[in-house]
């Protein structure tokens, strides 16, 4: 389906001669690339846009869009960003703290008897719906957006400061950092927005603790 980069995240090395094996001859160059990372917010760094994968659903676990919608919308995205599909292991799938770092999470419907399917499967479906959608005629593509490392850096300085002023619940803020995530997560933040962002973060920190120090004086 044109996807020739894979990444492994916390899992040990692979053995490239069984992958070789099992595989065609077309997919040599895609094995000998795998790239390994130890941690998902390393793995997802580089990357401005996430799509998870979910059999799932629940309020934790936020709004789903069909992998059709999902390829739709990577059209354009793709054309000028770095986009990350992201699938959990067979056994488990995502779990909810890592389905935070996605802009987009996408369900494979199924009948009412199979509320999952293999991993193997999940991957072709939506590699084949991206596939599909970009043999259309080509649209108009949406700018450089912020990397996951630039917009986890902004979370975690709004979670600081809002912490700091009493809007988050110091014993459960990631309860509504978790709805602050889903609704930036609707717009396609760029590196200038997030570093706005940051700045009145900053600005804030620095008024808090000017007033703190007037009032101890």
């Amino acid at each position: 389906m044109g996807v020739n980069s894979i990444i492994v995240v916390a899992g040990k090395n692979l053995v490239e001669e069984e992958m070789l094996q099992m595989s065609t001859h077309c997919a040599a160059d895609v094995i000998s690339q795998i790239h390994y990372f130890e941690s998902l917010d390393k793995a997802l760094a580089k990357f401005q846009y996430v799509v998870g994968t979910t059999s799932r659903l629940g309020s934790a676990r936020g709004p789903v869009v069909s992998p059709r919608d999902m390829a739709e919308q990577l059209v354009n995205l793709s054309q000028n960003n770095e986009i990350a599909l992201l699938f959990g292991s067979e056994d488990k799938g995502l779990s909810n703290a890592e389905l935070r770092y996605c802009n987009a999470i996408v369900t494979i419907p199924t009948s009412e008897d199979f509320k999952s399917i293999n991993l193997s499967h999940a991957v072709m479906i939506v590699c084949y719906e991206i596939f599909t959608a970009r043999q259309g005629p080509d649209k108009a593509f949406t700018p450089k957006m912020a990397t996951s490392m630039e917009i986890e850096g902004m979370y975690v300085h709004l979670k600081a400061v809002l912490t700091q002023i009493g809007f988050l619940n110091p014993e459960n803020p990631e309860y509504w950092m978790m709805h602050i995530r889903r609704f930036l997560s609707r717009t396609k933040l760029f590196s200038r927005e997030v570093k706005i962002i940051r700045g009145i973060c900053r600005q804030i920190d620095w008024a808090m603790k000017r007033s703190s120090s007037r009032g101890e004086s």
